[in-house]
């Protein structure tokens, strides 16, 4: 009787690394990060846009448009939810299906889920459905951007130089600007081009297009590298295994926390520069939107510039101080720069250059400062687990909460809304220092 094998991805993988025997170069990994991160950042900034633009008006057209747009950043926060729960159902395929399987089911789960956000009816054609339709494909997504893990940013820093950790540990950040500027001049393409109402009907559909694209591309750039036998024998040596989420929580249950506060002044930033202005600035002013998402795209270039920046600068006094500088530097940002918003254009630009500047040198190195003092045997899973709670903990609510707090009390609650995430990094680096020297 001829034995069944239950069909996995570790057959093709070991074809892959059989024909791609060639050393894979840091160099190799690092534009498979960067292309992987930035098609999850358009993906991101495309939904986060079309949430101020588009789904007010056409989800929530019985309702001012304030709530409108509060209603569309609750939907908008499923994802960071829902995010979690990827992790969890995406790391049993991965130990049992293989990193291919997961990666390919991840991507087409999120590609497809964009896409049919694309094609969705609005409240005039299915009346309140249309809410609880977005609200499914939202946590779709979340739940592929859990899945869409691959180590390849663990990969990039195992293989750092002990003197260049800070500059490896930034490349992967460059996803989100890249993305952002890519998003950003689309809609200002679009918007600028076609009548409101052109708009509304169809215009807005076409990035949702273009991410499934992107998509296709990125599955098969990360492919070619999971697929080699460098990286399979970094799983071999246990150094990127992933390992059941309970006992990591576990036995990691301190770090992973630790690692989830520590950037949350730069992930409170991330909003207050991106979703949040345009948010602001569509409800309060009379400023095109075109107008401004070009601001935006100019302000991720200078949070290219500023992300490149931080890798010099953590190599040369430390990841860590530099995270604690930067958040230092957020407080005191937030005291004054949240109502430059309402100082005209002059003001949202001095706003958006200055609040990029400051989150490029944040975000740079927010991730691994703390999740680097994982063991082996749980850095796959750990890190996996200390992004997902970190995004949705500083990320998650950010707009919502933000927009809300601004609408009723003015911009200085924003501002507030930004301190305190900049304390709690500065809180979380002190907890880490006083109980690493206690061990």
């Amino acid at each position: 009787m001829q034995a069944t094998h239950t069909p996995t991805s570790r057959a093709i993988e070991a074809d892959a690394s059989r024909i791609n025997q060639e050393h894979v170069s840091s160099g190799e990994i690092a534009i498979g990060v960067v292309i992987g991160r930035t098609s999850e950042f358009f993906d991101f900034f495309v939904y986060a846009i079309a949430s101020v633009l588009v789904f007010p008006t056409m989800i929530f057209p019985y309702v001012d448009r304030l709530t409108g747009t509060l209603y569309s950043f609750g939907l908008f926060a499923l994802a960071f939810i829902a995010r979690p729960i990827g992790s969890m159902i995406f790391l049993a395929i991965d130990h049992m299906y293989g990193r291919g399987t997961k990666l390919t089911i991840a991507l087409f789960l999120l590609g497809g889920s964009t896409v049919a956000v694309g094609f969705l009816p609005g409240h005039a054609e299915i009346g309140v459905y249309a809410a609880f339709v977005l609200a499914f494909l939202r946590i779709c997504q979340g739940i592929a951007l859990g899945g869409s893990w691959d180590g390849l940013s663990s990969l990039l820093a195992l293989n750092a130089p002990q003197d260049k950790r800070g500059w490896y540990a930034m490349i992967p950040q460059l996803g989100a600007p890249l993305g952002l500027m890519v998003a950003a001049g689309l809609f200002a393409y679009f918007t600028s081009t076609l009548s409101a109402v052109d708009f509304l009907d169809w215009g807005w559909r076409y990035p949702f297009f273009v991410a499934f694209a992107i998509n296709v591309v990125a599955l098969f750039a990360r492919l070619r590298i999971v697929s080699t036998s460098d990286y399979q024998d970094m799983f071999t040596s246990r150094d990127l295994i992933p390992a059941p989420v309970l006992e990591t929580v576990r036995k990691q249950g301190r770090t992973i926390a630790l690692g989830a506060f520590a950037p949350l002044a730069s992930f409170a930033l991330f909003h207050m520069v991106t979703v949040f202005p345009l948010s602001w600035v569509f409800l309060y002013t009379e400023s095109n939107p075109e107008r401004f998402l070009v601001i935006e795209v100019l302000g991720a270039a200078i949070g290219v510039v500023a992300i490149v920046a931080s890798g010099y600068l953590a190599d040369r006094i430390g990841r860590r101080t530099l995270l604690g500088a930067s958040a230092a530097a957020i407080a005191v940002f937030s005291g004054f720069a949240p109502q430059l918003l309402a100082a005209g254009e002059l003001g949202e630009v001095i706003f958006m250059v200055l609040g990029f500047a400051l989150l490029g040198i944040s975000f740079g190195q927010s991730s691994g400062v703390v999740a680097s003092e994982f063991s082996g045997e749980s850095r796959y899973t750990g890190a996996a687990l200390t992004s997902d709670i970190a995004w949705l903990v500083g990320a998650g609510f950010a707009p919502l909460v933000a927009l809300f707090l601004s609408s009723r009390f003015g911009l200085v609650a924003g501002g507030a809304y930004l301190l305190s995430g900049a304390l709690a990094t500065l809180l979380a680096l002190w907890l880490n220092k006083e109980l690493a020297s206690r061990t």
